[in-house]
C-alpha cells in the first residue's frame, strides 16, 4: 500500500461496513479518523489514506508544519488534469490493496471525502458506481472537467449520495455545491443535499444527519438484502 494511511478495525472478524475517508487540503491520515467511534457505533472499518502532496503550513508566530494533499492546487481551485489522473490512479490502487489487507464488505463500501477529498471521492465513485454503496462529499466541490469525463452507467441509478455544505464557507462558497448537484442530476443518483449555517467544517448537525442517512440510506436497506 503506497499511501500512508490510518484505520480503525472493530473488534471481531468481519466483513465490516467500511468508509473510506479522505482529508481536504493541508490536513492528514488523522484527521477523519475522529469520526470512527460515531459511526454506526463503532462499528464500521474506516480507513483514511493520507494524500501525496506533501508541503509546509507556515504556523502564526513563526515555524511550520506538514500538510498533505491528493493533488496541487492553483489559483481558483483548478488543477492539473495529469496530476489529478495520477493522483486517482494512486487511490484506486489503495482501495484495492486495502481491500486486500482489511475486512472489508464489499456490498457496504462508502466513499467520504472532505473538501479536496470530496472531489477524489465524486470521481472514484462516479467512474465506478457498482463498487460503493454510497458517496459523501462534505464542504466540496464536483469539478465540471471530471463531471463531464464521466460516462453515465447503469449503476450510478439511485447510487445513494450525501452531499452537506456551510452557508458561510469562506474557501469553498456554498455556490460550488450547488452548482454540483446540478451536475449530479444527468447521472441519476440518489441525491440527499443539505446545507448549514457553517463555514468549512463538519457542524454538529451536519454529522447527525450524516450519520442517520448511512444508517437509513446505506446499511439497512443492504441488510435486508
Amino acid at each position: 500500500m503506497d499511501l500512508m494511511h490510518t484505520a480503525h478495525v472493530p473488534a471481531g472478524d468481519g466483513p465490516f461496513p467500511t468508509i473510506l475517508a479522505l482529508h481536504g487540503w493541508g490536513a492528514s491520515a488523522h484527521d477523519l479518523l475522529g469520526l470512527a467511534p460515531l459511526i454506526l457505533g463503532g462499528e464500521a472499518l474506516v480507513i483514511c489514506p493520507q494524500g501525496p502532496v506533501a508541503f509546509a503550513i507556515e504556523m502564526q508566530g513563526g515555524g511550520a508544519m506538514p500538510g498533505y494533499g491528493w493533488f496541487p492546487l492553483s489559483g481558483g481551485g483548478e488543477f492539473d488534469p495529469d496530476a489529478f489522473s495520477a493522483a486517482a490512479d494512486g487511490l484506486r490502487a489503495f482501495l484495492d490493496a486495502a481491500c486486500e489487507q482489511y475486512p472489508v464488505d464489499p456490498r457496504k463500501t462508502v466513499l467520504m471525502g472532505f473538501s479536496q477529498g470530496g472531489v477524489m471521492a465524486y470521481d472514484l465513485a462516479l467512474r465506478d458506481p457498482a463498487r460503493f454503496a454510497g458517496l459523501v462529499a462534505l464542504s466540496s466541490w464536483l469539478p465540471g472537467p471530471v463531471a463531464q469525463a464521466v460516462p453515465k452507467l447503469p449503476e450510478h441509478e439511485n447510487l445513494p449520495v450525501f452531499v452537506a455544505h456551510g452557508t458561510e464557507d469562506p474557501m469553498i462558497p456554498v455556490e460550488r455545491a450547488r452548482e454540483s448537484r446540478e451536475a449530479l442530476l444527468p447521472f441519476g443518483v440518489g441525491l440527499t443535499f443539505r446545507e448549514y449555517e457553517m463555514a468549512h467544517e463538519i457542524r454538529p448537525e451536519a454529522l447527525r444527519d450524516l450519520l442517520e442517512w448511512l444508517e437509513s440510506k446505506v446499511i439497512s436497506p443492504i441488510a435486508l438484502v
